[in-house]
């Protein structure tokens, strides 16, 4: 399948159908864009929860949530490939598995990754200006979205930016660790202090900072020669993303050790300040802000495509696929999405949203595995979506019990309102 503004030579001409997105985005554009969404405030947050459920097992999680993170985006890079469309695996479990299951994949996205976009937002602002976060938030929210609605291209030079920053910080706080003399290689230990349990409890809550690569694929519809541009973007912003984590992790671990990991408020801060190099910490926690910044532009990105997606089959309000004409984005769905993030930050404290985020989110790529199972009955082809699959159920239920119940409760929903949409279509 081709969409129609796609062209074998790689060009972007603008798109003759007023519906369609422009394809503006080459490879490095994508990979930007994966790269901003994953090292977002992910990273400066998730390793204290992780070691606190697998203590010295910690890295082992890391492992997993990779393995799990790698089948999904193989699985991802092969459908994108097919379905060139704006709205991921939306789109892909409508075509491969059905309207329901194409529908229950978006329902989990939109929803859960709207209240990571609140929490995203609140956490620029607990960073920036404490006292004042829900104002900063709000401001930021507002900011992005506009900068998303004068063209993806303008969203992928900011997170060019943002990427840049937050690589250098990491990479600062990589280089004070490991070279400092509280540095212990003892303090690596991969044991399972924690247990088999602990160890995918960690995993599951390590996969929220691995799922960005996503974004790459709910941009379909606006990447020159998709078919060659999203197998090769994904894994390598995956591969970088992965990279990095390792050594920030291994980086901390060595100084502060599994057991004050987990109890660590600021986990980076706290290392660099272990490693005497108290300084730095002014620079951690602006890397941690720009970091939410380039993961709260990315969500709005990947939310308003899956919502123009899910309006264009009326599973949404139908006044939401509107494109406009100049900027060629969907408009009105940004402007939806950047809305109800608004309010969500200016009222409510979203930041335990991550844990039912992740649910959500393995919900989406356990559809997106299952599509993946069918384009190919060869049993090696089948090989990584069925592991992509199992690793997706394993985790999500793995995750704290607050999170299963209420990423639950939140499919159940949405299984509810597709049925009574659907009786009164029948009407």
């Amino acid at each position: 399948m081709t969409s129609p503004g796609s062209d074998p030579s790689g060009s972007s001409p603008p798109s003759s159908d007023p519906t369609e997105l422009r394809r503006t985005l080459g490879v490095g554009d994508a990979v930007v864009i994966g790269l901003g969404s994953m090292l977002g405030a992910g990273i400066f947050a998730a390793l204290t929860p992780a070691a606190r459920a697998a203590g010295s097992g910690l890295l082992l999680g890391l492992a997993v949530a990779a393995v799990v993170a790698y089948c999904n985006a193989t699985s991802s890079a092969r459908l994108a490939a097919r379905y060139p469309a704006s709205g991921g695996t939306y789109v892909y479990g409508r075509e491969r598995l059905g309207a329901f299951w194409g529908y229950l994949a978006g329902w989990s996205f939109v929803v859960g990754k709207t209240a990571s976009c609140a929490a995203m937002a609140i956490t620029v602002g607990a960073y920036v200006w404490p006292g004042q976060a829900h104002a900063v938030a709000v401001a930021a929210v507002v900011a992005l979205t506009a900068v998303n609605y004068g063209g993806v291209q303008k969203s992928a030079w900011l997170t060019r930016a943002i990427v840049a920053v937050v690589l250098a910080v990491l990479a600062s706080v990589v280089v004070v660790c490991l070279g400092s003399g509280a540095s212990d290689a003892g303090r690596l230990d991969v044991g399972v202090s924690g247990g088999v349990g602990g160890v995918l409890q960690a995993g599951g809550l390590l996969f929220f900072a691995f799922a960005g690569y996503a974004r790459i694929a709910t941009l379909g519809e606006e990447v020159r020669d998709p078919a060659r541009t999203i197998p090769r973007a994904i894994p390598l912003a995956l591969g970088i993303a992965l990279a990095v984590y390792v050594c920030v992790a291994v980086a901390v671990l060595s100084v502060l050790g599994a057991g004050d990991l987990g109890r660590a408020s600021a986990p980076l801060s706290d290392a660099v300040r272990a490693a005497g190099v108290p300084g730095l910490v002014p620079v951690v926690r602006v890397g941690a802000a720009v970091a939410a910044l380039g993961s709260l532009l990315a969500l709005i990105l990947g939310v308003s495509r899956t919502t123009l997606a899910m309006a264009r089959d009326r599973h949404l309000p139908s006044a939401l696929a509107a494109v406009h004409p100049r900027f060629q984005v969907p408009h009105r769905a940004e402007l939806a999405v950047g809305a109800v993030v608004a309010v969500l930050a200016a009222t409510v404290d979203m930041r335990g949203a991550i844990g039912f985020s992740s649910f959500g989110v393995l919900a989406y790529y356990a559809v997106a595995n299952a599509s993946a199972w069918t384009l190919d009955s060869a049993p090696a082809a089948r090989a990584l979506p069925a592991l992509g699959l199992v690793g997706c159920v394993v985790l999500a239920f793995s995750l704290p019990v607050t999170s299963v119940i209420v990423g639950a409760g939140v499919l159940v929903v949405g299984v509810l309102a597709y049925g009574v949409r659907r009786r009164l279509a029948s009407r």
